[in-house]
């Protein structure tokens, strides 16, 4: 049994150095995606200014023959292809359905670190433990000092990088789903649209 705690204690140990290699390397993608973020935030208040007179026209008058907006923003892009998918239901589907995958492969990121985040952090408090006890307990209060303050360092980094995992995929997700909801609707309207062409 004993031999079993040492080989126990020999791979928690050895997993202190990777921990806080990869706790390092998501708080600098962390600080990135703040970055990104503000990019991106800036670029849908822009889109945003676009969209909202293109919808507003459009729910007064309808899409009669109207093009699809231009802009930078990813939305832009799948609106144009459910206008040039106006006679073929299939297609507005398979859009709508690219779409949403596109927006959970930029979600990806976010929620891992928002998931990695507080399991790292939490792995790098208790690995240093160990050592802390030993030290406690043959006097060496130095050695149980360092260690204590690596443990609460790796608690603090990842709980700093879960926070902004959570914080940015909420807002994003908000964010796509209301993107996703003006999709449907200029898709549904194109169905409505071709539905009185046959009558």
């Amino acid at each position: 049994m004993e031999i079993l705690n040492k080989v126990l204690y020999w791979i928690s140990t050895g997993l202190m150095l990777p921990v806080v290699v990869i706790l390092l390397f998501l708080f600098l993608r962390s600080l990135a995606a703040i970055g990104s973020f503000y990019g991106t935030y800036m670029n849908r208040l822009r889109a945003s200014k676009i969209l909202d007179t293109f919808l507003g026209d459009v729910s007064e008058s309808g899409l009669k023959e109207k093009e699809s907006p231009k802009g930078k923003a990813p939305i832009f892009a799948y609106l144009e292809r459910l206008f040039n998918a106006t006679q073929s239901p299939v297609n507005r589907e398979k859009t709508l359905a690219d779409f949403e995958l596109a927006m959970a492969r930029q979600l990806a990121s976010t929620k891992s670190m928002s998931k990695l985040g507080p399991v790292l952090g939490l792995m790098g408090t208790l690995i240093p433990m160990g050592p802390a006890l030993i030290g406690l307990a043959s006097g060496n209060i130095a050695s149980m000092a360092e260690n204590m303050q690596v443990a609460f360092s790796t608690t603090v980094v990842g709980l700093i990088v879960g926070a902004i995992g959570f914080i940015l995929t909420e807002v994003k997700q908000r964010w796509f789903a209301k993107d996703l909801s003006q999709l449907h609707y200029i898709a549904d309207l194109i169905t409505e649209e071709n539905e009185k062409k046959k009558k």
